[in-house]
């Protein structure tokens, strides 16, 4: 193969290749990452450049299918944008759509979000397709609202996966959509999804104006409302402010107090009272209260008790961190490094979250305890499985 690719670079050899055209259009195709070459060229390959196998291939080809992924996606989200502004959808069809967005929001705490998301994008595409169809502007608004609601989902999946980019297409196409279907809680949850999104990359300011502009749109008392506003505590929390993080909390306090356990507690989208218990011990814990260690200890009791109605797995998880950080401020590392492994090895953490579970541990490392180590690996591990190498 060696001898083939340098006598196709020579001038002297050139006019005796007559394969020398397709060679070189093979080469630039296994190059391009459209193609790979096949038993003996790949082992040549690697004696060319002196690379293993792994190395030199799987690398590229991973890459390249999360690119095409990430490109079909937002082909997809655009092409929805573009088609929402032109204008036979019946009512069982918007009622089973509709159903279909509040069963995709019940089984986000339990489903992964690459799964979730293929769900999701099946429907988008529905959507679109019934987009121009002929429809009353009742029909038309319903529509819009249900991909609202879809787009959004989608973003909050891909924030999940920290895929930022293809995130932020899908949520501009939500916004754009709630525009249009005139309906400002989606708009609300569009702002709060990207504060969240901040949150996880340590944009704390950039965070806590997209929670107050989010609580401004939103309508008072809805689930976006309440939200925002506990999310704004969170912030709070995050920038070491005490005052303005108990003022959020009681404002949230005040918005949840009369609200009953609705019959559906796991649907993303809608607030309820044991998400609020969760919020305040992850507060409390960002702030360092010395408070958060019981809160937090009674809200992961009652989720593993099922006190709160269906088990929510991956709140359940931010509830052990949320317990783990406390622990660390209560001087309590042993127990607080058995929780974040016994999280990152539950199958359950997101991408999104990691960074929770990195705080635990460099903490611990910092503390030079024995346990480090095993943490640092299992987190190790935890980041490979999720993008095909090793985050530290």
């Amino acid at each position: 193969m060696a001898k083939r690719l340098a006598d196709a670079a020579d001038p002297h050899t050139r006019a005796r290749l007559p394969e020398r055209e397709s060679l070189i259009r093979m080469i630039k195709d296994w190059e391009a990452g459209r193609h790979q070459p096949k038993d003996p060229y790949r082992l040549l390959y690697c004696r060319v450049f002196g690379m293993e196998e792994a190395e030199l291939f799987a690398d590229d080809a991973e890459a390249t299918v999360r690119d095409n992924a990430r490109f079909e996606g937002e082909i997809e989200a655009l092409e929805l944008a573009r088609r929402i502004v032109a204008s036979d959808v019946g009512n069982e069809t918007l009622d089973r759509l509709e159903s279909a967005v509040d069963d995709l929001a019940m089984a986000y705490q339990r489903t992964p979000p690459a799964e979730l998301l293929k769900r999701a994008r099946q429907h988008l595409s529905y959507v679109s397709h019934l987009i121009n169809a002929k429809k009353t502007i009742i029909e038309q608004r319903r529509l819009l609202t249900t991909g609202g609601w879809l787009s959004l989902l989608a973003s909050t999946c891909y924030i999940d996966l920290r895929e930022f980019d293809i995130a932020a297409t899908w949520l501009q196409t939500s916004a754009q959509l709630a525009k249009h279907a005139e309906c400002p809680e989606i708009a609300a949850w569009c702002l709060e999804t990207e504060a969240w999104q901040a949150i996880t990359t340590g944009d704390y300011r950039r965070a806590l104006t997209l929670t107050q502009g989010a609580q401004v749109i939103a309508p008072r008392g809805s689930s976006a409302y309440i939200q925002a506003t506990a999310q704004e505590g969170r912030v709070w929390a995050r920038l070491g402010s005490g005052p303005e993080t108990r003022d959020a909390l009681n404002r949230v306090a005040r918005l949840v107090s009369p609200l009953s356990m609705p019959e559906h507690p796991e649907h993303h989208y809608r607030y309820d009272p044991s998400k609020s218990d969760a919020y305040v011990a992850t507060t409390l814990s960002w702030l360092g209260d010395p408070a958060a260690e019981p809160y937090a200890r009674q809200v992961l009791a009652r989720m593993e008790s099922d006190a709160d109605g269906p088990f929510r797995p991956r709140r359940a998880a931010s509830a052990r961190l949320d317990l783990a950080l406390a622990l660390l401020a209560a001087d309590q590392p042993d127990e607080a490094g058995r929780l974040t492994l016994m999280t990152m090895t539950s199958g359950v953490l997101v991408p999104s979250s990691f960074w929770r579970a990195h705080e635990v541990i460099s903490a611990i490392e910092t503390l030079r305890m024995p346990e480090a180590a095993e943490l640092r690996e299992a987190y190790r591990e935890l980041s490979g499985r999720a993008d095909g190498r090793p985050s530290e």
